[in-house]
């Protein structure tokens, strides 16, 4: 018989007890956090889905991998085993670790980098784009059409616009664009996945004008599942040999080793340009850490590798893709509008569509973080105009292209009752999306404001 029941291809071993507190006690602690709910006590939290990186279990043998793991300042084995698991899926020359994704992309943009340059990828997500805009370029969003639609269903919505890649190139000029990224699985639009089709052209044009390709692989076990699931060609490949297929039109890769390789910590960078590599590592010494443990112990190392290799696992990322996407049937379901299909590691909650009445400077998205707070105790994040919304030279608000709260599933950590749970706060929320308000900003720095910024509620 098969099976219609997707269960969880693991056994618990070890739990975390979870804290229930009140309605009063959480508000007090979301106005004390200024309604950022970044701002919150974690053991003030039922759920956490503020973010999966990180946040995720690990497995035994990466567990046994800690206890293995060798300090050496130099050339220790566990950096070896780690540089030959990521060079086996990326088939790059040059590996070097970091201590997470955004030291990759501070080390490789401070080098490509500056006023003048501009840097086009899918979706940026935000210490990208801020590590782009901190060199002093710009980081420009080239995202296809149907992507910028959260209700229309379309199997590749996070793929690059090929046509608006090649005329952003001519009108910006080949020497002024020092790469080009694509971020899989495209978490700005929404989780969703990249096609091998989208990268292969995007790699022809960059080809064509003699650009490198980067890819910002923080999902890639995930965009290749779902290539393995939609895209004709593939259903009979493994998602290893489809990832290892989607990094061969790459020339480099940025990766946060705390999404897909299950890790709390951990990231690197990875490249085929000898002299960009001999310059990475030398920032790197200055920055990270030696080349052969780059801000990390060896104990960690060890985690990535085996977190590298139990990712690609299918009966795996079987449970992991249809376990979001039950969530999100329950909820369109429900009514509750979000992005359309489900992504692979988050729910988005379409704000616009939620809250129609609240006006993007008014933030309808962190409206709707605060009060899925108040009633169960959930921590969510917008992304939305908080998080993207910019002012142009005038000071005039310059809102984001769409208002979304990302729900983001940590991997191997919450069941299924918890989900349900979850569905029954959102739907009482969206049932009482009426007497929702919207909120003001107190305090913003200068970037990354989403981090740190305090809120007031609009009476």
């Amino acid at each position: 018989m098969k099976p219609k029941t997707i269960i969880e291809p693991f056994k618990i071993k070890s739990v975390e007890p979870i804290r229930f507190t009140t309605r009063e006690e959480r508000e007090k602690f979301l106005k004390d956090a200024g309604y950022n709910a970044f701002l919150l006590h974690a053991d003030d939290v039922l759920i956490d889905l503020l973010t999966d990186s990180g946040t995720s279990a690990m497995s035994a043998k990466q567990w046994a991998g800690i206890m293995d793991g060798d300090e050496s300042y130099a050339g220790s084995k566990s950096f070896y085993r780690f540089e030959s698991v990521v060079r086996n899926i990326t088939g790059m020359k040059f590996i070097i670790p970091t201590h997470q994704g955004r030291a990759a992309e501070k080390i490789l943009f401070t080098l490509v980098g500056g006023a003048g340059k501009y840097i086009p990828n899918n979706s940026h997500f935000d210490t990208t784009r801020a590590n782009v805009e901190f060199s002093g370029a710009e980081a420009v969003d080239l995202l296809n059409e149907v992507g910028k639609h959260p209700e229309i269903r379309a199997d590749f919505k996070g793929n690059m616009d090929i046509e608006k890649l090649e005329a952003f190139i001519k009108e910006k000029g080949v020497e002024n664009i020092p790469l080009c990224m694509i971020t899989v699985t495209n978490n700005s639009g929404g989780g969703q996945p990249v096609s091998m089709q989208n990268i292969r052209e995007t790699k022809e044009v960059c080809k064509k004008y003699n650009i490198p390709l980067f890819l910002d692989a923080c999902r890639f076990a995930e965009n290749a599942y779902f290539i393995k699931l939609r895209e004709k060609g593939y259903e009979n490949k493994t998602p290893l040999e489809i990832a290892q297929e989607m990094f061969s039109y790459a020339d480099g890769a940025t990766m946060s080793a705390k999404k897909d390789a299950l890790v709390n910590i951990g990231g690197f960078l990875a490249l085929n340009d000898e002299q960009l590599a001999m310059n990475s590592r030398n920032l790197l010494i200055v920055t990270e850490g030696f080349p052969t443990y780059g801000g990390l112990a060896g104990r960690d190392l060890e985690a990535v590798a085996q977190g590298l290799l139990e990712i690609v696992d299918e009966s795996y990322l079987q449970y992991r893709i249809r376990s979001v996407a039950y969530l999100g049937e329950k909820l369109v379901a429900a009514g509750v509008p979000i992005i359309e299909p489900p992504g692979g590691h988050a729910i988005y909650i379409d704000a616009k569509r939620f809250l129609p009445d609240i006006p993007a400077e008014q933030f309808p998205g962190q409206s709707i973080v605060a009060e899925l707070y108040l009633e169960g105790g959930i921590r969510a994040v917008e992304i939305g105009s908080v998080m993207f919304g910019k002012y142009d030279k005038n000071g005039k608000f310059i809102p984001s292209m769409m208002e979304l709260v990302r729900l983001a599933v940590p991997r191997r950590v919450y069941t299924q009752s918890h989900i349900d749970y979850l569905i029954e706060v959102i739907v009482e929320v969206y049932k009482n999306r009426n007497k929702l308000k919207g909120y003001k900003i107190t305090y913003e720095a200068p970037m990354l404001r989403h981090f740190t910024a305090r809120f007031e509620p609009i009476n």
